[in-house]
């Protein structure tokens, strides 16, 4: 079981051009950018308000996802990771559907990538606002949070399916939130 550590921003537009300046002042590693399709699926022990299961597509590569949340009053979260590059997305989807996993929600992201020191920063897009997540131990992301100058930064306590069902539209049976 994988564990990962996150604490994650809602950006003004005004603030994710600050901390996209902060990250070329600082030279971080720039590691790439991608659009991101996220379909969740609801069934079986699956329940959104504490763990999910993800398909995420961007370009030619999947991942199949499992997540679930401890609880915690912190901005700096923990959950369970378990994931798995899969060779193709439709196929996944298609299995998905044949054990009872339907699509619940589904979300589009622009993310950028960079490594600050023993972290992943990345800035991401939805169709409902900016967001920034750092991610790795929690004294390097509180490293990384001086570096990058956020300490007035609010932390973003709901998560993206959260968000996704709060701010997307209905259609059918799926929530979702595309540009």
């Amino acid at each position: 079981m994988g564990v990962e550590i996150e604490k994650k921003y809602r950006l003004t537009m005004l603030e994710r051009e600050r901390v996209l300046k902060h990250l070329g002042e600082i030279k971080a590693e720039f590691c790439g950018e991608e659009f991101e399709e996220n379909t969740l699926y609801s069934g079986g022990i699956i329940n959104l308000k504490n763990c999910v299961l993800r398909l995420r597509r961007a370009g030619d590569n999947a991942i199949l996802t499992y997540k679930e949340r401890f609880e915690s009053a912190s901005a700096i979260k923990r959950q369970r990771e378990d994931e798995t590059k899969v060779e193709s997305g439709e196929a996944m989807a298609a299995i998905l559907d044949a054990l009872g996993y339907k699509p619940a929600l589904v979300y589009e992201k622009r993310r950028r990538t960079w490594r600050v020191g023993e972290t992943e920063v990345v800035v991401d897009e939805l169709p409902f606002g900016f967001f920034m997540e750092i991610e790795g131990a929690e004294q390097a992301i509180i490293e990384a949070e001086k570096l990058l100058e956020l300490e007035d930064v609010e932390a973003e306590m709901a998560t993206y399916p959260q968000l996704t069902a709060q701010h997307g539209k209905q259609n059918g049976a799926v929530i979702e939130a595309r540009f």
